[in-house]
């Protein structure tokens, strides 16, 4: 695995972790059948030091999965052009892992983990929501192997 090139610009493990628990939505990466790369934006969750996200019961990112578990997962955070620099402040995030589906109890757990981040004000409806289509959704985990962030500030 090649090191990162401007390792001035490297975040901390603790600003890293920081950033990907933030976060809105990344992009989950994975390798087809015939190797053609496919990128796919979701909303996440980050319990412990694995990365939750939910799906359909069918469709291309599970296909891949399916095939390959590794997989590569990025977000990024604030940013803002600097066009007397001709460059970009950004902050980003790049986790390197295993996604496998979880069932029960952890199914639940990514699910429920996913109510808290993006609905925590609704939690008691998003617990019946859950309940109802527990059924019409499938939850995968992505078991983090490797975690770099980068950012430029100034």
């Amino acid at each position: 695995m090649k090191k990162l090139r401007r390792k001035d610009r490297a975040s901390t493990k603790v600003e890293a972790r920081a950033l990907l628990d933030k976060a809105e939505y990344g992009v989950l990466s994975t390798v087809s059948a015939d190797g053609k790369p496919y990128g796919v934006p979701l909303n996440f969750c980050v319990i412990d030091h694995c990365i939750y996200f939910h799906c359909a019961l069918e469709g291309q990112k599970i296909d891949s999965i399916t095939r390959n578990e590794s997989v590569s997962f990025c977000v990024v955070g604030n940013t803002e052009i600097l066009p007397d620099k001709f460059g970009t402040k950004y902050e980003s995030v790049i986790v390197s892992g295993r996604a496998e589906e979880v069932f029960d109890t952890e199914k639940q757990r990514g699910l429920e983990g996913l109510v808290h981040k993006y609905s925590s004000d609704h939690l008691e409806q998003g617990l019946k929501y859950i309940e109802v289509l527990s059924e019409k959704t499938r939850v995968f985990k992505i078991t983090i192997d490797r975690l770099s962030g980068k950012a430029r500030t100034h």
